[in-house]
């Protein structure tokens, strides 16, 4: 039994979204001790950003005659695509960075898919807890409702392209606390915290249940 857990955040110990997963992870933990977990943390250790664009060339390159960068980059796809197919359940902490998917997490994405047949569903009906924190408020009636890219996207890919059995748990106003600017907004940012905090405890449990 593995439980997948990729990490993406860029801010260490302050991630909202990391801190959201170790809810997860505990929960999980406490009801399975011992449970197997495959990491990596995709903001202290970023994939090398020219990997995909190598690894999908190789796909035009003879096996004989790829270079040893290609070899390379198509291993490392083929690791990451692996890892998901291999996992009994995920969590995947992914940040909104600048209006939508981080570039460092896009990368896993890709290389990912590039280990994979075309629009294969590495975890076809696998629990998977994907959890996206954003700094400001994004929701309906907003100054920005709209500007969030990235949350439909990791519906699509993760739950549509991948097949997960998908749980999305959001958390906004993580700034609040942060930026001064934000400070009329404290009591809905607790109220969110508490919210996504239960959530992510439930999902945890929820995993536990089903692996």
């Amino acid at each position: 039994m593995a439980v997948l857990r990729i990490d993406a955040s860029i801010l260490g110990p302050n991630s909202a979204s990391s801190a959201l997963a170790d809810l997860v992870e505990q929960e999980l933990t406490s009801a399975k001790p011992g449970t197997e977990f495959v990491r990596r943390h995709l903001g202290q250790n970023p994939l090398p950003s020219e990997a995909w664009a190598t690894a999908v060339g190789a796909g035009y390159t003879p096996a004989a005659e790829r270079s040893d960068a290609q070899n390379t980059a198509v291993a490392l796809a083929v690791e990451l695509a692996d890892e998901l197919r291999n996992a009994d359940a995920a969590i995947l902490a992914l940040p909104f960075y600048n209006y939508g998917v981080s570039q460092h997490v896009k990368t896993w994405f890709d290389l990912a898919m590039a280990g994979g047949e075309n629009g294969e569903k590495f975890l076809d009906g696998t629990p998977v807890v994907v959890l996206t924190t954003r700094g400001g408020a994004y929701g309906t009636g907003t100054p920005r409702e709209g500007w969030d890219h990235n949350t439909d996207y990791l519906r699509r890919v993760v739950g549509d392209i991948w097949g997960a059995d998908l749980i999305l748990i959001e958390r906004e106003f993580t700034l609040v606390g942060v930026n001064p600017a934000l400070d009329q907004f404290t009591e809905t940012a607790n109220l969110m915290r508490k919210t996504a905090d239960e959530a992510a405890s439930a999902a945890g449990r929820s995993l536990a249940d089903r692996i």
